[in-house]
C-alpha cells in the first residue's frame, strides 16, 4: 500500500475510512448512510471529507454513472502505524518513552504484561 501523503486523519476522516475499509468501497451516499456520527452529516460534508482523503492520498475514486465510487488506497494497518508514529514523534520522542508511559500510567492486565515481556525478550534476542 502506498504511504499516505499526510499522516494524520481527523476523527471524521477516520470514521469515513472505517466505512471504506469495512465495505471495500462506497459512494458518498453509501458512506453517509454507514457513518456513525454523533450528529448527522450533510451529503456535501461527506463529499468534502472524501475529497480531502483523496488529496491526502488515502483514497481514490472511479466514476460510476453520475456518482464517484471511492476506494481505500491505504489499509487500516498502515494508517494505524502512521498515526502511532505521529503520536510518538509529537508527544514522546521515542517508542521507548511511549512504552514507559503506557506501562507506568495504564492499568495493564496480566495478559498484556505477559505479551509485553515476550515482545521485549524477542527484541533482545534479535540484537
Amino acid at each position: 500500500m502506498p504511504k499516505p501523503k499526510a499522516e494524520n486523519l481527523t476523527e471524521v476522516e477516520q470514521r469515513a475510512m472505517e466505512v471504506l475499509w469495512s465495505a471495500g468501497s462506497g459512494t458518498v451516499s453509501e458512506v453517509l448512510a454507514a457513518l456513525d456520527a454523533p450528529k448527522p452529516l450533510a451529503f456535501n460534508t461527506v463529499q468534502t471529507i472524501l475529497r480531502i482523503l483523496e488529496k491526502k492520498g488515502y483514497v481514490r475514486h472511479r466514476e460510476e454513472g453520475r456518482a464517484f465510487r471511492y476506494f481505500a488506497l491505504v489499509d487500516k494497518a498502515t494508517a494505524s502505524r502512521s498515526a502511532v508514529h505521529s503520536v510518538v514523534r509529537r508527544f514522546f520522542g521515542s517508542p521507548g518513552a511511549l512504552a514507559v508511559n503506557l506501562v507506568q500510567n495504564e492499568n495493564l492486565g496480566a495478559a498484556d504484561l505477559a505479551r509485553i515481556r515476550r515482545l521485549i525478550a524477542d527484541a533482545e534476542a534479535r540484537k
